[in-house]
């Protein structure tokens, strides 16, 4: 009754590895998708290349290190101006910038 049971399974697991599609479909479907894709990866890493050069910028501000640049350029603020003639209420909005901070910046208004 095991052995039944035990040959059934088998078969069951083989029939669905062999009715799975050939490789030469895969092959197919994977060079079909390979022409269809837009060509973005340039673009995103030029982007990656911008935003880096954007956080640097903002790091020469006066108190403002590498983790308070990025969370201001996540946070919207892309250019140093930006930065500067952003609300108080604004700048304390975004994590890692406190008042100490923020008045180092209003000072250079």
């Amino acid at each position: 009754m095991i052995s039944k049971f035990l040959s059934k399974l088998k078969s069951i697991l083989f029939k669905s590895a062999v009715t799975s599609e050939s490789p030469l479909k895969e092959e197919k479907k994977a060079a079909k998708s390979a022409k269809t894709k837009p060509k973005t990866k340039p673009k995103t890493k030029s982007k990656a290349v911008n935003s880096k050069k954007n956080i640097e910028t903002l790091t020469t501000l006066p108190g403002v290190g590498a983790k308070s640049a990025k969370a201001l350029y996540e946070a919207g603020f892309k250019t140093t101006k930006a930065v500067i003639a952003a609300d108080e209420k604004d700048l304390l909005a975004v994590s890692g910038v406190g008042i100490n901070l923020v008045k180092k910046l209003k000072k250079l208004k």
